[in-house]
């Protein structure tokens, strides 16, 4: 068997300097397909963000003088300051960076082996109620570029529930209006074929037509703004400064995800459909994103026994 010994160095690289060498394989990663940019960016903060804690705690830096005691530390901080779901992912992201440490040979055994990540109590992401929707979609109905890509983009979020992912790398190309369908890819880099309705399909021509006068109408992807590309991360921003005018403090795309399960399934929706319009494969995310308004959908169809009698 083949073991990987590390690396006799006069001193050892600190988290940030490795830091910066994993960033390297982040993004040849993220182009290589095997991680998503969004992933990449997570793993890295995770890095940069215990780097800062070791540094401001006066613990140390070093690579070989890091131990499983630190790296508790640092997760009982978050715990204490942040969410338990904030705290796993941190979890998730700094322990492939001492994966990536030990593949290296800077370490012969990661320090987070027996380092548990925290339990996540799922809170219910609330879903967005029609009047809501209402609202937010009477902040983008008028005839300005910005009023059109909006409304185009909420519109198409309502119908579909893409990721944040999926609708920022939606190109002008994906769109089949024959079909109704927006070809997007998901997660594990697999093309699905997410269809919209006919209120959609006249917002998104509305705002095509507005986009060939556009300064960037010659861009490959769908969505531009005054520097170019409208990415996932300028499309919450989009749709944050919309919810803020309509009242929803805090909207964030993954909501739309959530009441588009939710709306599926209050309207007797089949689940397996849902988990094909959705692109899940198994059905832990199903249950997921059930939750949202689960108590709402059951008080709906209940139906008092004694009525009967």
């Amino acid at each position: 068997m083949n073991q990987v010994t590390a690396r006799t160095n006069p001193v050892s690289p600190t988290v940030t300097e490795i830091g910066e060498e994993f960033a390297l394989d982040l993004r040849s990663g993220v182009t290589r397909g095997i991680y998503s940019p969004h992933t990449a960016k997570t793993y890295l903060a995770s890095v940069t963000q215990f780097a800062d804690f070791l540094t401001k705690k006066g613990m140390p830096t070093a690579i070989d003088a890091i131990t499983r005691e630190h790296v508790e530390a640092w997760l009982e901080h978050l715990l204490a300051t942040r969410s338990t779901s904030t705290a796993k992912t941190r979890h998730g992201g700094l322990g492939r960076f001492f994966n990536y440490c030990v593949e290296e040979g800077e370490l012969s055994v990661s320090p987070m082996v027996k380092v548990r990540p925290p339990r996540v109590t799922q809170k219910p992401v609330p879903v967005i109620t029609d009047d809501e929707l209402r609202n937010l979609l009477a902040t983008c109905s008028g005839r300005t570029f910005a009023d059109r890509r909006d409304n185009a983009i909420v519109r198409l979020l309502i119908d579909s529930g893409m990721r944040r992912s999926e609708i920022g790398g939606l190109r002008v190309g994906d769109l089949d209006f024959d079909m109704g369908v927006a070809v997007v890819m998901g997660k594990g880099r697999r093309y699905r074929s997410v269809p919209f309705g006919a209120t959609t399909a006249i917002a998104l021509k509305k705002y095509l037509r507005e986009r060939s006068r556009h300064p960037h109408a010659t861009a490959e992807w769908l969505w531009v703004g005054k520097v170019g590309r409208l990415g996932g991360d300028g499309i919450q921003q989009a749709v944050a400064r919309r919810g803020v005018e309509a009242g929803i403090v805090g909207l964030h795309l993954h909501q739309f995800r959530h009441t588009f399960a939710h709306q599926h399934l209050a309207a007797g929706g089949n689940e397996g459909d849902l988990m094909v319009l959705a692109g899940w494969r198994n059905r832990a995310m199903l249950d997921r994103y059930a939750a949202s308004a689960a108590t709402t959908r059951a008080r709906a169809n209940y139906q008092a026994p004694g009525d009967r009698l």
